[in-house]
């Protein structure tokens, strides 16, 4: 059995720095997730009704945080699902290894910013669900 599961799975608070002229958040590798970034990636112009994800990762760590507007997240460590709605950009969303990810419910204008712990690489990826789960219960 995998030593990840959705518990390990939690949103964090971002630094939130409060200012009349704006507001500004801010991330740092290492200190407010627990992995150094190596790639940043966003997800926008999600047409109504689309759903993204579908997938799971065999050793990446990310973060994923609603830069603008909301979506939803659904979790599945082959036990058990979590749903998650992102709506604060100081709020991200960590998701380890060996979790099964469904984004869904995107809002118009929706931004989705994801930082990852690794470079791209196909090797990584889980598409298939009925694997995922024989490699989840192993």
């Amino acid at each position: 059995m995998s030593q990840f599961n959705l518990d390990t799975c939690h949103i964090i608070d971002l630094p939130k720095i409060t200012d009349s002229r704006g507001n500004l958040t801010f991330v740092e590798g290492g200190r407010h997730i627990p992995f150094d970034i190596k790639r940043t990636y966003y997800l926008y112009d999600v047409p109504g009704g689309a759903e993204r994800g579908g997938h799971a990762h065999k050793g990446l760590h990310q973060l994923i945080i609603a830069i603008s507007g909301a979506f939803d997240i659904v979790l599945d460590d082959g036990h058990r699902k979590q749903r998650y709605h992102l709506n604060r950009s100081y709020f991200g969303l960590y998701v380890c290894p060996m979790i099964w990810r469904e984004m869904d419910n995107f809002s118009s204008g929706a931004v989705c910013l994801v930082l990852a712990s690794n470079l791209y690489d196909e090797a990584d990826y889980y598409r298939d669900y009925a694997d995922f789960i024989a490699a989840a219960s192993k």
